[in-house]
């Protein structure tokens, strides 16, 4: 069977020993058909340094002032060459050295490739699998009225599929991106692994009030507005028992 291209987009800006990570992991892939991408917004941290002496696995590098996350990540995009794409950006790595193998043995020909994600601290900390959204064992668009039930960082998508991040959206362009994305997809696989170890902390969670305003506008333009008051109502009631019975957010 023909081993499919993955583009593998990483975007940074001043996080050089978090980048490190990531690419120390993307080397050690025992999946060798990556386009490793790298997307600096013009970092001063030693993290260009870090790129330019890494050329022989970083295939594709930026280093330059963005307007954003996202359209940092829509220089990825429009970089890559692979039949596939993921996001893992600084901080964030696949679960183990054979995960790239492992998401392509799941399934054949997916259009979409999905799993679990395990969240860790700062510190290094494991915090387990992400426990208040559940991955869905079978995922479509409609799975996302819940937010993002999945990661970005554990998706493999075919590019084609792909469509630019809306940059009207500033803190949720994920959310809209991604239910763009699984309308289009015929074949979405659940791998059923932890495809990634995430690093939270992320933008989002710094902006939670305006992230939140930000979502219920993108839910309600795909979903209906009055859909996603009564679905919040039921999140809210999830997430109020989920804090008592676990002591924690995620």
């Amino acid at each position: 069977m023909k081993e499919s291209s993955i583009s593998v987009i990483t975007v940074v800006y001043n996080n050089r020993d978090n980048f490190i990570k990531t690419l120390e992991n993307i080397k050690n892939q025992s999946y060798k058909n990556i386009e490793y991408i790298v997307i600096d917004g013009g970092s001063t941290d030693g993290t260009l340094e870090v790129i330019k002496s890494n050329n022989q696995y970083i295939k594709k590098w930026i280093s330059e002032k963005d307007k954003g996350i996202y359209d940092a990540m829509n220089k990825g995009i429009n970089l890559a060459e692979g039949e596939y794409i993921c996001f893992m950006n600084a901080g964030d790595v696949f679960h183990d050295s054979d995960t790239l193998k492992k998401i392509f043995d799941s399934c054949e020909d997916a259009d979409v490739y999905y799993g679990d994600t395990e969240l860790v601290d700062e510190t290094g900390k494991s915090w387990g699998n992400r426990q208040l959204k559940k991955t869905p064992e079978n995922l479509t668009w409609k799975s996302m009225i819940d937010g993002m039930v999945v990661t970005h960082q554990s998706f493999v998508i075919r590019k084609s599929l792909i469509e630019m991040y809306d940059l009207k959206y500033i803190h949720c362009a994920d959310i809209d991106w991604t239910i763009k994305v699984l309308k289009k997809a015929n074949k979405i696989c659940n791998t059923k692994l932890i495809i990634t170890t995430f690093l939270m902390g992320g933008y989002s969670r710094k902006n939670t009030v305006k992230s939140l305003i930000e979502r219920f506008g993108i839910l309600s333009e795909h979903f209906g507005v009055i859909r996603v008051i009564i679905n919040h109502f039921k999140l809210a009631y999830i997430f109020i028992v989920h804090i008592i019975k676990n002591r924690r957010i995620l």
